[in-house]
């Protein structure tokens, strides 16, 4: 039986399969809202879902919220942009490589979040916690790189628009671990739920603020295709639900180190919804992974 601490393994879980999910459905409306339309609906479409998470969790445990301490904020800043910016390059990099390719660079966004969590907020990670990221990584790389192939930079744009992304999320996952642990006074239910509402309210703001400058068709389109991307921004929602909930427990680099299995249901999605089929080095990437990510939860 898992222990309280240990909660943020489901959490991590639900929330990788949560995010495929969203992922796919964001690469869908790509194309009729383009790159910056497409990420703006996890946002918009997500804020509310998010009011009704925090409005449900103050009810079930009657804590009481204050106004969040100044040093939640750039914490909460720093994780709302380079989400916003990790979201972007994430669906410029789809447009180019594969949806399963395209995951697999992004999942060097772990190694990345232990780095980070390191520097900024003195993450310390056991050893064994260390050799489980290094393996699913390197997982990650096996699966993502491909002998052969086109070259040239239209080859090497997507990895470095991919490997970009990773950074931009690795990031954001610290600054949100950040925003959470900041939150005094509360449980960590309540401490994630409010992180979430205000990192998707200031998300919502600033982009939907850009279309309107740049691109109001956008703007327009995105409410035109409202039934789609509401149930994206659901989806997206009750994913990061998930992810602040994993975070309020546990180092950053810990929880994205677990979403690795998100390259599982990738193939998955790629496999029997966008006919993607999947090599024999694919699946000897996908068996480091699921060595790495054990490795991490036996430690």
């Amino acid at each position: 039986m898992l222990s309280f601490a240990s909660l943020w393994i489901p959490f991590a879980l639900i929330a990788a399969l949560s995010q495929v999910a969203r992922n796919a459905m964001q690469r869908q409306l790509t194309g009729p809202l383009g790159t910056w339309g497409a990420t703006n609906i996890r946002f918009l479409f997500g804020f509310p879902f998010s009011i009704l998470f925090l409005a449900a969790v103050l009810i079930a445990s009657g804590d009481r919220l204050g106004w969040p301490p100044a040093m939640f904020w750039p914490w909460l800043l720093l994780g709302a942009l380079t989400q916003i910016l990790g979201t972007g390059l994430m669906l410029l990099a789809m447009n180019a490589r594969s949806f399963v390719v395209t995951t697999a660079y992004l999942k060097t966004e772990a190694i990345q979040t232990a780095i980070f969590g390191f520097v900024f907020l003195g993450d310390h990670l056991a050893w064994m916690k260390v050799a489980a990221i290094l393996i699913a990584t390197l997982g990650v790389a096996v699966t993502a790189l491909k002998p052969g192939g086109e070259k040239g930079f239209a080859q090497v744009r997507p990895v470095i628009t991919g490997l970009a992304a990773a950074a931009a999320f690795a990031l954001s996952a610290v600054g949100f671990r950040g925003a959470v642990i900041a939150v005094p006074g509360v449980s960590f239910v309540t401490a994630a739920s409010c992180a979430l509402a205000f990192s998707l309210f200031v998300q919502t703001f600033i982009l939907s603020i850009y279309l309107l400058w740049r691109a109001p068709k956008v703007l327009r389109a995105i409410f035109g295709l409202w039934r789609p991307s509401l149930l994206a921004g659901f989806v997206g929602a009750f994913g990061s639900q998930f992810w602040f909930l994993a975070f309020a427990l546990t180092a950053a680099a810990n929880v994205r180190t677990l979403a690795l299995v998100e390259v599982l249901f990738a193939q998955g999605v790629a496999y029997y919804s966008l006919k993607q089929p999947f090599s024999a080095r694919e699946l000897a990437g996908i068996v480091l992974v699921v060595a790495g990510v054990a490795l991490l939860v036996a430690a």
